[in-house]
């Protein structure tokens, strides 16, 4: 059963949705983390369920992020994408917390030629979970920041509150 909320955070409400799972940390899988005017982000559907108790575990765990108190997602995911995506996905989840990497310097770690960094680049914009799976912590080689699917001033957002929370 898809079930779905909405929270207030920092970078405008975001909506959660996920689906329920007696293995689950609090009995939700999350599906997607989206934040308005997201490209390519999700839309409330016919026949998914309202439920915010759902999302207490879930959104305890961003509140405390967003409250400089956690660096470290413990969520069970719903599994998606391809078999790349994942790859990439999963190497977002190793890039700790306050610090960033290049999308060259990403697919090198997944074993994938440097001309694949458009192709990085694509799966890291598929990412459905905004600010829990990390892909705001990939930058421009330059250290310029570019792409991310929720726009760069929510993107300079979540790094400068990475940064002040660590050194603090």
């Amino acid at each position: 059963m898809t079930v779905y909320t909405t929270i207030d955070s920092p970078l405008g409400e975001l909506l959660l949705v996920g689906e329920k799972s007696a293995t689950a940390k609090g009995g939700t899988a999350l599906a997607s983390v989206s934040v308005p005017g997201q490209k390519g982000g999700v839309s409330l559907e016919d026949g998914w369920m309202e439920d915010a108790d759902a999302f207490t575990e879930i959104a305890s765990q961003l509140r405390s992020y967003f409250g400089g108190k956690l660096t470290r997602f413990d969520i069970e995911y719903v599994a998606g994408g391809s078999d790349f995506q994942q790859r990439v996905w999963k190497a977002l989840e190793s890039i700790p917390y306050g610090t960033t990497t290049s999308y060259g310097r990403l697919a090198e770690q997944i074993g994938a030629p440097r001309t694949a960094v458009r192709s990085v680049g694509a799966a890291i914009g598929t990412n459905p979970l905004l600010v829990v799976r990390p892909c705001h912590r990939v930058i421009g080689a330059d250290g310029s920041l570019t792409g991310y699917a929720g726009g760069l001033e929510r993107k300079r957002h979540l790094l400068d509150l990475e940064s002040e929370h660590q050194a603090a």
